[in-house]
C-alpha cells in the first residue's frame, strides 16, 4: 500500500501542480469554463504565478498531497492579516485529481491547511466555488463550511461564472 501524505510545495512541484490544476478543470470543468481559458493555465504566466506563489512566504501556503510517488493534489491559501478581516483565511484552490478521488486527499489537504493558517491566528476560512460544482460544495460541507450568502460573477470570456463562497471554522473535523 503507498504511504499518502502532504507536504509545503517547493519549486520543483510547480510543473506537477500546473498540470494537476489543467487536467482537473478540464474534466470538472469542461461545462463551465470555455477551452481557451483553460489552455490559458498552461502557459509560462501559469507557471510564474505558481512559482511567486510558492514562495511567498509567511501567511502563503501552497502544499502538496502526495501518495508513494505521485504528487496527486494541492492547495493554496493564505491568512488576511490586520484589520476587520485578520482572524480570516481563504483557500483559493484545493484540488485533487480525479482519479486520485476519494481516497482522502482532499481532507488531508484541507486538515494541512487549516492546521498551517490556524498557526498563523486564523480562526475561519472562506473558499469561493462555481455554483453549479456540487462535488466541491459537498467536500465543504463535510468540513463545515456552507454557503454564506455571497455570491460573485466571473466573466470568462465566453459567457459567466457564477461561484458561490463557503465559509466556516478552520476546525478539521469531517462530517459524514
Amino acid at each position: 500500500m503507498a504511504i499518502a501524505a502532504v507536504r509545503a510545495a517547493v519549486a520543483q512541484d510547480v510543473d506537477e501542480i500546473v498540470r494537476i490544476q489543467v487536467g482537473t478543470w478540464r474534466t470538472a470543468y469542461a461545462e463551465i469554463v470555455p477551452t481557451a481559458a483553460i489552455e490559458q493555465l498552461t502557459g509560462p504566466e501559469a507557471r510564474r504565478a505558481w512559482a511567486a506563489a510558492v514562495d511567498a512566504g509567511e501567511g502563503f501556503h501552497v502544499l502538496v498531497a502526495t501518495e508513494g510517488e505521485w504528487t496527486v493534489g494541492f492547495c493554496a491559501a493564505a491568512h488576511y492579516t490586520g484589520g476587520d478581516t485578520a482572524g480570516l483565511a481563504e483557500i483559493s484552490t484545493l484540488l485533487v485529481e480525479p482519479r486520485w478521488g476519494r481516497r482522502g486527499h482532499g481532507g488531508r489537504l484541507f486538515a494541512a491547511a487549516a492546521t498551517a493558517l490556524r498557526a498563523g491566528g486564523a480562526e475561519r476560512g472562506q473558499a469561493w466555488v462555481p455554483e453549479v460544482d456540487a462535488a466541491s460544495r459537498k467536500f465543504y460541507a463535510r468540513v463545515g463550511w456552507e454557503a454564506d450568502g455571497a455570491a460573485r460573477i466571473l466573466d470568462t470570456g465566453d459567457g459567466i461564472l457564477r461561484e458561490v463562497r463557503v465559509s466556516g471554522p478552520l476546525d478539521v473535523t469531517l462530517r459524514d
